[in-house]
């Protein structure tokens, strides 16, 4: 049987769809639209792709994403920002959503991750230990936990909890304005400043 879809344009359709959010009907019309671009749009598509990772790296004070060739990311060198205020989120898109509020002034701490067992991930996968010793240090009084409301998260939330005991910190755990189940990065910023005003203890 004569081969219909040249193997390039499968071979992207697979990468394409093994994104996240991306199923196989989105992955075509992607493939297809980029198929009917011109050769200079796709070459900086490509280009843009190529230089995500040679270009960025990992802020090794906050674990957030940074450009390459900086000590840290900017959020971290800001002087502007309130020291004493740290708040935990599990990955970067997290620390954009919350930034896009404009209604946190403090420091942040990417975890990376949330503990999943059924994923294979525990707490020793996660940026924890790295957060107990930034705390050890002193200067911060108030840790914000900002997991998603996912069971993943709450259990995340619960072991940082366990595991900062002893630290002399406060511990809040953002307000119920997220719905249950959610991710940081999918909620409006009204929510996302509300949730942080009524943070409470955790």
């Amino acid at each position: 049987m004569a081969e219909t879809i040249p193997r390039s344009v499968q071979r992207l359709m697979e990468a394409l769809g093994r994104l996240p959010g991306i199923g196989p009907k989105t992955a075509s019309r992607l493939t297809y639209h980029l198929l009917r671009s011109s050769q200079a749009e796709a070459e900086e598509l490509g280009q843009a792709v190529l230089e995500l990772h040679r270009e960025t790296g990992e802020c090794p004070v906050c674990f957030n994403i940074m450009q390459a060739g900086v000590p840290t990311c900017g959020l971290c060198s800001d002087p502007a920002r309130n020291d004493r205020v740290l708040c935990v989120v599990e990955d970067a898109l997290d620390v954009l959503a919350i930034e896009r509020t404009g209604a946190f002034t403090g420091r942040y701490h990417v975890l990376q991750g949330a503990i999943s067992p059924v994923e294979g991930v525990g707490p020793e996968d996660l940026r924890i230990e790295e957060l107990a010793i930034r705390l050890s240090s002193g200067g911060v009084e108030e840790v914000v936990v900002a997991t998603n409301p996912t069971l993943e998260g709450e259990a995340t939330a619960m072991y940082l909890k366990r595991r900062l005991q002893g630290i002399p910190v406060r511990v809040t755990r953002l307000a119920r304005g997220l719905p249950s189940g959610g991710d940081l990065e999918y909620a409006d910023a009204h929510t996302l400043t509300r949730a942080l005003e009524g943070r409470a203890e955790l």
